[in-house]
This record gives C-alpha cells, sequence and structure tokens, in this order.
C-alpha cells in the first residue's frame, strides 16, 4: 500500500492487512496470482500523477482467479474459478458523449485500477465484471500479466501511428510495452528501428527483430513513416520528429512525460503530426489479446516477491530490467 507519494528510492510502499473486498452489484472479486509492474505505478507512486485516492494499492496488469461474483441481474460474465486479467480502464460512465461515440478511453468519469481505485498489488481486488478480460490458454498467468497494460497500449499506438506493412516504424524507449509491440509490428511485417539507452534493451530489440538499435537521441539510418515514444521523456520529441519523413506520425505512448523542449517548426512542417495516447477502449484489449495468441507474443519478464515491490519499481525506475517486472502474489 501506498500511504502518500514518494521517490522510489525510500521504498514508500508498505505490507500492510487489509479486509479482503467485497464485490458488489456487477463486480467479481479477482484472487491475483501475478501483476505486472508498470511505468505508471511508478507515475502514481512518485506523485507524477496527482494523488486521486490515498492511501491507495498500486497496479493493474493482474492476472488471477475469481473468486466470488456480487449481485447481478442476469447471467455472470464468469464462473467462479475462470482465468481473468484486470487492466488499467477499471470503469466508465458509459453516458458521456466520449463513451456514447465508442471513445470510452477519453470518458468524462473514468475509474483507473491502481490509481483511483485499489489495484493488484495484493492477493484480492475487485472489478466489474465487463470491465475483466478473460485470458487466452496459450499464456501462463506471469507471461500474461504484462500483456494487460503494456501490451494494450503499445497495441492501441500502433494503431494510432497508421503503420502500413513494409513501413519503418521507430520506437524511442524499449521497456515492457516497446518490448511487446515490436512483436507485433514484425506480425504486421513491419520494419522496426529502436532508439534507447540501455545496452542491454538495445541487444533485446535485435533479437526480437529490430532492423537497427541505437542510443536514444542517435538518428536512425533510414527516416520513418511513423514512430512511437515509450519512454517518459520529452527531450525525445524533437529527435523523433527530425527521424520522420514528409507526412510521418509521431505518437507519445505515455500517461506522463516531463516537458517538451521548443523546437524548431521546421521539425513539424511537412505535415508531420504529433499524437497522445489516452488509455484504452476494451475492444483495444479483445483486440490485441486475440492478435497476442495468434503470433504468440512471448514476454521477457523478471519475476518478484510481492513484498519486493519496492525494489522491482527501483528497477524499473533505473533501467535494470530488459522487458517486463512482475510482481509474483500467490505463494
Amino acid at each position: 500500500m501506498l500511504q502518500k507519494p514518494a521517490k522510489v528510492e525510500t521504498n514508500p510502499l508498505a505490507c500492510i492487512d487489509v479486509p479482503t473486498p467485497e464485490p458488489a452489484s456487477g463486480e467479481v472479486l479477482v484472487r491475483a496470482k501475478y501483476c505486472g509492474v508498470c511505468r505508471t505505478d511508478l507515475h502514481v507512486v512518485e506523485g507524477e500523477l496527482p494523488p486521486r485516492k490515498s492511501p491507495v494499492i498500486p497496479g493493474h496488469q493482474v492476472v488471477g482467479t475469481v473468486e466470488k461474483l456480487g449481485e447481478k441481474h442476469g447471467a455472470p460474465a464468469f464462473a467462479i474459478g475462470a482465468r481473468v486479467g484486470v487492466a488499467w480502464l477499471h470503469h466508465t460512465d458509459g453516458t458521456c458523449q466520449f463513451c456514447r461515440s465508442g471513445a470510452e478511453n477519453l470518458c468524462d468519469n473514468p475509474a483507473f485500477t491502481g490509481y483511483t481505485v485499489d489495484g493488484g498489488y495484493a492477493e484480492y481486488l475487485v472489478a466489474p465484471q465487463d470491465f475483466v478480460y478473460a485470458i487466452p490458454e496459450q499464456f501462463p498467468d506471469e507471461q500474461a500479466a504484462p500483456l494487460l497494460c503494456a501490451g494494450i497500449i503499445g497495441f492501441r499506438s500502433l494503431r494510432l501511428c497508421g503503420i502500413e506493412p513494409g513501413g519503418k516504424l521507430g520506437f524511442y524507449g524499449f521497456g515492457a510495452a516497446a518490448h511487446v509491440a515490436i512483436q507485433v509490428a514484425r506480425h504486421w511485417h513491419v520494419d522496426v528501428y529502436a532508439a534507447t539507452r540501455d545496452a542491454r534493451h538495445q541487444k533485446l530489440a535485435l533479437e526480437l527483430g529490430a532492423k537497427w538499435a541505437g542510443s536514444t537521441l542517435a538518428s536512425p539510418p533510414e527516416k520513418l513513416d511513423a514512430a512511437i515514444v515509450f519512454a517518459p521523456a520529452g527531450e525525445i520529441v524533437p529527435a523523433a520528429l527530425a527521424a520522420l519523413r514528409k507526412g510521418g506520425t509521431l505518437v507519445l505512448g505515455g500517461v506522463h512525460m516531463s516537458p517538451i523542449p521548443s523546437f524548431s517548426y521546421d521539425l513539424l512542417y511537412q505535415e508531420r503530426a504529433i499524437r497522445s495516447v489516452a488509455n484504452n477502449t476494451r475492444e483495444d484489449g479483445r483486440d490485441f489479446l486475440r492478435i497476442a495468441s495468434e503470433i504468440p507474443i512471448r514476454t521477457h519478464i523478471q519475476l518478484f516477491p510481492l513484498r519486493e515491490a519496492n525494489r522491482a519499481l527501483n528497477a524499473l525506475k533505473n533501467d535494470a530490467i530488459p522487458g517486463a517486472a512482475v510482481l509474483q502474489v500467490a505463494p
């Protein structure tokens, strides 16, 4: 549990006992087995995302089993014991203009797992059954956990950048999201160019099929049709724009980013575009999990016991994890 935001170097998460939550109408109680560690968790813990619930249990890449059903009229979506995943988008109001238009990721009154409601750094959590995902059989629990945010957001970023088969796509930062997204991109016959500061991440990118890997601000050997910035570093934006061809799209894939420095209009001119990615829709999640099982995607993970969540977040902050960190919740 996070009592109040603080730098992860101070180990602000505390292991405490809390009552097991009760599922309300339309909710399920999930017994967590694994929970992926996301950079968004880091932003929550360090207060870069303004606190919305305090104290709060972080975590929004949860794989577990349905333990109990809340009351609901009609047939339940999941049976007791069903293997499920709980992701960042916890709930939407379903009535605002964005929800009505199919853009529930922009809902005016959303709830987010591990941020506005308690999440998966715990043995149990509750979630609305309509926002819970069935986990494809192809994935072991620990392998599935990073798919539920890193995977889904990377997939939405790929969709929004408009890359086509045969295109040249840049990735800036090569952590949990990028190491999944590259597998989708290669499945779509897209050439990937990875720019990242850590040599271990460059090596992983090449192993996963990147055509080139270099340092974060290095110029790729060819102009890019599109690029995605996964790292939360605003200083990357001008360099990524400079690598785009005319008419190219730059997608910013994070929920938080440091300030973007000013840059010459020449970098944006000739119909280059910048757009952000905000959350995801349930359709994104379902489509991604289907494609992920077809490929099939394989995540590179490093396991940490739940009690070492502070250590996992410190490792994430220091780029010490090639791939994704995952907490083992159940013994």
